[in-house]
């Protein structure tokens, strides 16, 4: 009897978890099954496309529109902001960590109320400073205001704060600078956190869609979000290119955190437990 219920409980979560996954993932199915349909197959409130499947909707969004262009700035932006927020969080968290020096904990402390303060507060002032220092329509514009990030801050800290202190001590003792310190220990070491970082980093770079569409005007460094905005007509929207587009544009992110997924866990275990 206790054999016939564990079973029955079992499938009866797995029902459950089946019903979770497809009711998550059914935004994400139905764009794909609407990007293969024709417009009068969507008018007509079609869920399935007919064979043979439709890829010309793919083909009309990069010929159409300048599909490709807005994913290069995108990808463009995404990789100088994911590199240089590696660069500032690592060295800022290694001086907070290994570098002793007066008030060195209430700095610490101001930095990390700085993530109680929400970013919608501070847009005024970045989109003043950046139309001041003449950078509208440039990636610089697009990008400098995320090139540091508190949160990356205190996460690398607490990753750096596992490594023994007796390391940078024997560094210190074989006459290393601190920079080859950490270049040669911290940063291998921290190798799975640094790629969680990363993977962050980079996907939410991708998705941002209120500061490149308050800081650019004109398509040569609009970014994909943008994009796909522009493709939606006042009169009449063809809703499967549309789909189309936003698939790939999802596509790229997918493959992202697919790459990444082993190093994301591996750092999430590792920001995990101490010591």
């Amino acid at each position: 009897m206790r054999l016939v219920q564990g079973r029955l409980s079992r499938i009866l979560v797995w029902i459950a978890l089946i019903v979770a996954a497809f009711m998550t993932s059914f935004p994400l199915l139905y764009a794909i099954s609407a990007s293969l349909m024709s417009q009068a197959d969507f008018n007509a409130g079609a869920v399935l496309p007919t064979w043979p499947l439709d890829f010309s909707n793919y083909v009309d969004a990069f010929g159409k529109f300048p599909l490709l262009h807005y994913l290069l700035n995108t990808l463009i932006m995404s990789l100088i902001v994911m590199v240089a927020l590696l660069i500032t969080c690592s060295m800022a968290a290694f001086a907070f960590t290994f570098i002793r020096f007066r008030g060195r904990g209430v700095l610490f402390g101001v930095m990390l109320s700085t993530l109680m303060i929400p970013w919608e507060a501070t847009i005024i002032v970045n989109f003043q400073t950046v139309r001041d220092l003449n950078w509208l329509n440039t990636f610089q514009g697009l990008t400098v205001p995320s090139l540091a990030s508190a949160f990356g801050i205190f996460l690398l800290r607490q990753a750096f704060r596992t490594l023994p202190h007796e390391l940078f001590e024997a560094s210190q003792i074989d006459g290393a600078s601190r920079f080859r310190f950490f270049v040669s220990m911290v940063i291998p070491l921290s190798r799975p956190m640094l790629a969680t970082l990363a993977v962050y980093t980079f996907i939410n770079t991708w998705n941002k869609y209120l500061w490149p569409l308050l800081v650019t005007t004109d398509d040569r460094v609009r970014t994909v979000q943008i994009g796909l905005r522009s493709m939606q007509g006042e009169a009449t929207t063809q809703w499967p290119m549309v789909m189309a587009a936003t698939v790939m544009v999802m596509a790229a992110t997918t493959i992202v955190l697919v790459l990444g997924q082993r190093q994301l866990k591996a750092g999430l275990a590792a920001g995990a437990v101490k010591g």
